[in-house]
């Protein structure tokens, strides 16, 4: 297995493309990729329409997918604001890749059984260590895709991030082989010698205390204990110092467990989702998932000082985790509310995960939302940044 990431922030498409293009087949010793992962900044769009026809000529890829990006990440550099194509590219051996465009029309039915999935994909479960998904937000329901994939691949990691750089339907572009198109999802699923593990850091620090929800509707919380949530927030709010007050008023989110019967309660099992409005006359609140009694909640705050500590506690527990060599290769799929917004200056995903687990060929984007898996369910994040890491199954980690 040998992979390479490169990027480019030339101007010029065609330079980009051969920038970029060079750099990769350097990586690979001349060898043509099996598999070439493309993001490619929207100051490129008008190039959009030919770029997987260039991008596969160039290349050689025998599957090729990738998807538009408001800012890109290659080579340990995060290029944002500016002109950019990333590109990570694999040799493969021992690897079969089953390249997939759907649309919404084309899924199966939330009743329809795990077979109608399997035909789908043309990929057999037991086969299936992993799927990367690229979706348009604006023309497929993402949530109905991964529940379905979950019901259908349960113990497959599905890794990815929605297209972004377009701001309507038909903005963005998914690229396929030699294709571009504008709506759907378009994806890999892996099957054979590889494995993939995931670090999703969703940068938000805990506050107050994990609490039961008693009584709800829909996304709407209406008791948390014997307290409404606004009765909770006020208490929280009185009690805490100067810095966590600003962060409860301007960056407030909602933790949630998902596994109502998981017996630990770690940070990194809560859903962070955000919450959307409250009530002041009934002291309910209104979140952005669907929460049911007897659910485990607790309240967040977003900010960077929070983003770097999330990362780097996961990151730890991810080098206290690993056995044997690290992967060969990582793909960050990171929100647009992350990098130099959040930070105030480049590449400070990325040169963590240099920093402290290993200096490896990274590339990803910069996306509208972030698919990783949170305990043994996917789910589509924000504010996160989730690592997609890639290597050989006689070296994961047990």
């Amino acid at each position: 297995m040998q992979w390479g990431s490169a990027v480019s922030d030339s101007p010029s498409f065609t330079e980009a493309v051969t920038q970029a293009s060079e750099q990769i087949l350097a990586n690979l010793d001349g060898q043509h990729p099996d598999l070439a992962v493309v993001f490619i900044s929207s100051h490129h769009a008008p190039s959009y329409f030919v770029a997987p026809e260039v991008l596969a000529e160039a290349l050689g890829a025998k599957v090729l997918i990738g998807c538009s990006a408001a800012g890109v990440i290659g080579g340990g550099q995060e290029v944002e604001r500016r002109p950019g194509i990333a590109i990570s590219a694999a040799v493969l051996p021992g690897v079969e890749l089953a390249p997939f465009h759907l649309n919404q029309d084309e899924l199966p039915s939330p009743d329809a059984g795990p077979e109608e999935w399997h035909a789908l994909l043309g990929v057999r479960p037991e086969d299936c260590p992993a799927i990367m998904l690229l979706p348009d937000p604006f023309t497929l329901r993402s949530d109905h895709l991964l529940a379905g994939l979950d019901f259908a691949y349960s113990d497959a990691v599905k890794i990815g991030g929605l297209a972004s750089g377009g701001g309507q339907p038909g903005a963005n572009a998914l690229f396929i082989n030699g294709k571009s198109v504008r709506s759907g999802a378009v994806g890999v699923a892996f099957t054979g010698d590889l494995a993939v593990e995931t670090v999703v850091a969703q940068g938000c620090r805990p506050i107050g205390e994990p609490l039961v929800v008693t009584e709800s509707e829909g996304n709407v919380i209406s008791k948390l204990g014997d307290q409404t949530p606004l009765e909770v927030l006020r208490d929280l709010f009185d009690a805490a110092e100067t810095r966590e007050k600003r962060l409860i008023r301007r960056s407030l989110q909602i933790g949630i467990i998902m596994d109502r019967l998981a017996q630990e309660r770690s940070e990194g099992e809560f859903l962070i989702r955000n919450v959307l409005g409250a009530d002041e006359e009934d002291g309910t609140l209104a979140v952005g998932e669907l929460v049911q009694e007897g659910q485990v909640v607790q309240f967040f705050a977003r900010d960077a000082q929070a983003a770097d500590e999330d990362l780097r506690m996961m990151l730890e527990e991810y080098i206290d985790n690993l056995d044997g060599d690290v992967p060969a290769s990582a793909l960050l799929f990171s929100c647009l509310g992350r990098g130099q917004y959040l930070y105030g200056s480049p590449d400070h995903d990325t040169t963590m995960f240099t920093d402290m687990v290993a200096d490896i060929p990274i590339a990803g984007f910069f996306s509208n939302g972030e698919i990783g898996p949170v305990g043994d369910q996917t789910f589509l994040h924000g504010y996160s940044a989730s690592f997609a890491l890639f290597r050989q199954p006689s070296k994961t980690k047990q």
